[in-house]
């Protein structure tokens, strides 16, 4: 069962410890079109949280070095 864990699919809030907080849904990368909340699964970000839980603390590399996130929540059904 993924219930707890991000998996494909999941919505996920994150916050770094500058407290910017993200929210996003990780999706196939045929599925983002032009959605701001959507990222795809073969993203750094999604790669790095796929099987993280709520108040796991994870790291992703980016052009700008690496940064530490917590996952704040994980849902799988549909925001408005």
């Amino acid at each position: 069962m993924q219930d707890g864990k991000v998996f494909f699919g999941a919505w996920v809030e994150i916050e770094n410890e500058e407290g910017e907080v993200k929210k996003f849904r990780i999706v196939g990368p045929d599925e983002i079109y032009d959605r701001k909340d959507y990222i795809s699964i073969d993203s750094p970000m999604a790669r790095a949280l796929i099987k993280k839980q709520v108040d796991d603390e994870f790291e992703v590399t980016t052009p700008q070095g690496k940064k530490q996130w917590y996952v704040n929540s994980i849902d799988y059904q549909k925001k408005k």
